[in-house]
């Protein structure tokens, strides 16, 4: 007897999106982007479905405190340009940390979503917090356990 068996393609309606809470203290900023990013697309759920937002939202807290590994500190450079002739702009890693912690890890989840219209929903999402506070309490957020290394 020859058994059927369906895939299953669900709706944006029938998602359950949950809240997390992590904390980036002494976490490394690549391998956090690397956890979160996969959580916020839908992945990590049995029933991922590749064209719908079947992510969770996600809460970080202490990003002031997350760390880059070797001498990416002083070497890497984050650029903008605004588009006009000598628009570009650069600062290095320990500018934008010291300055705006949380669009390290903004940056580093953003790069590593879908460059779609889907991504840009993905990554609305995300809420990063260079302190420990946030205000999303009334959202119950769960804890999202990060391995360390």
């Amino acid at each position: 007897m020859k058994q059927s068996y369906k895939t299953i393609s669900i709706k944006e309606d029938q998602v359950d999106r949950k809240w997390h809470v992590v904390d980036a203290n002494n976490q490394i900023v690549g391998r956090l982007a690397s956890h979160l990013a996969p959580v916020l697309q839908g992945k990590n759920k049995a029933y991922y479905t590749p064209h719908v937002d079947c992510g969770d939202y996600i809460i970080v807290i202490n990003a002031e405190r997350a760390r880059f590994t070797g001498n990416k500190m002083q070497d890497k450079v984050y650029q903008r340009y605004s588009g006009y002739t000598g628009g570009l702009k650069e600062r290095s890693a320990a500018d934008q940390f010291e300055k705006q912690p949380e669009k390290v890890i903004e940056l580093a989840v953003k790069r590593m979503l879908p460059k779609s219209k889907l991504g840009r929903k993905m990554y609305k999402k995300l809420f990063v917090y260079a302190g420990p506070d946030h205000p999303h309490e009334a959202q119950q957020p769960e804890k999202l356990e990060i391995p360390e290394r």
